[in-house]
């Protein structure tokens, strides 16, 4: 009862001080915020905007200030989102998105903007209609890396004004109806067809060049070696000439002496020759050949 009479007697005496002390702490407590690195803090004043607080330790006014928002600034994903839309050559489509994004303002977000997951889904679905009805069904299935830039560039520009960065803006999928792909498909085999039918016209095509190049070559070859062969008869001519234009008559005796020889023999190696005939004078030619043979030697 004593310690209890004491305490009491001190604190009756001592208690502006203690109000005081309690009073100080409690303000440290209030006005000190520590932030984490992935988080805003948005500071209000009587409900008004006063401040947004970084990571870190901040100090605010105790009692008057308050964190009326705490926002996340980490990259956030939406719900893959599918949405109907019609081409420029009248095809239905459906196109299934996947968006990225994540807060840079928390006080843009918080005070222009109520449910930034719907307005940011409905806001890409209009952009996506808007870009594929400006597109043929060809255009969006290979150019759909060029399509997805447009779409980011203009979410981006739609939802800067809520102090949002879209990161990633991704087409998952464009899926077609059943009608709609049997007909792709049978124009894919008619395709198919007829790039066979000119493959194998051109295959026809370049054998006929091939045979006809063949062809021309054989016809030059064959009138290349006329060619030399007339070049050189014409070599052989010459030197017959200039040999009976030094020797005279008996030079030109002596070669239609041995033409006569040389047609005889090619007469008696015929196949399945079994008489010769030798005109008269074969003899006399004979003779002659050797006199002049003779003679030469």
């Amino acid at each position: 009862m004593d310690i209890q009479q004491e305490l009491l007697t001190f604190a009756g005496e001592n208690a502006v001080i203690i109000a005081v002390a309690l009073f100080v702490i409690v303000s440290i407590l209030l006005g000190v915020r520590i932030v984490p690195q992935s988080e805003k803090f948005v500071v209000e004043r009587f409900g008004r905007l006063r401040s947004v607080l970084g990571p870190g330790i901040n100090l605010i006014v105790p009692f008057l200030d308050k964190v009326a928002h705490k926002i996340s600034i980490l990259e956030r994903q939406l719900p893959n989102a599918n949405q109907d839309a019609i081409t420029r050559d009248n095809v239905l489509v459906q196109i299934e998105t996947s968006v990225f994004y994540r807060i840079l303002q928390p006080e843009k977000t918080v005070y222009r903007i109520r449910d930034v997951d719907a307005a940011i889904s409905t806001t890409v679905a209009g952009i996506v209609r808007a870009e594929i009805g400006m597109m043929e069904l060809d255009e969006v299935q290979s150019n759909r890396s060029e399509v997805i830039a447009k779409i980011k560039s203009q979410v981006a520009d739609a939802v800067n004004d809520w102090g949002i960065e879209v990161t990633r803006a991704e087409i998952l999928d464009v899926d077609l109806d059943a009608q709609t792909r049997e007909a792709m498909m049978q124009q894919l085999n008619a395709e198919r067809a007829r790039r066979a039918q000119v493959t194998e016209a051109e295959g026809k095509r370049r054998a006929v060049e091939l045979a006809a190049d063949a062809e021309l070559y054989a016809a030059e070859q064959t009138a290349k070696a006329r060619r030399i062969a007339a070049d050189a008869e014409a070599y052989a001519t010459g030197v017959v000439a200039q040999a009976i234009a030094e020797n005279g008559l008996e030079a030109a005796q002596y070669q239609v002496a041995l033409k006569q020889v040389e047609a005889l023999s090619s007469l008696g190696k015929g196949g399945g020759t079994q008489t010769i005939v030798v005109p008269a004078s074969a003899m006399d030619a004979f003779g002659e050949a050797f006199k002049m043979l003779k003679g030469r030697g």
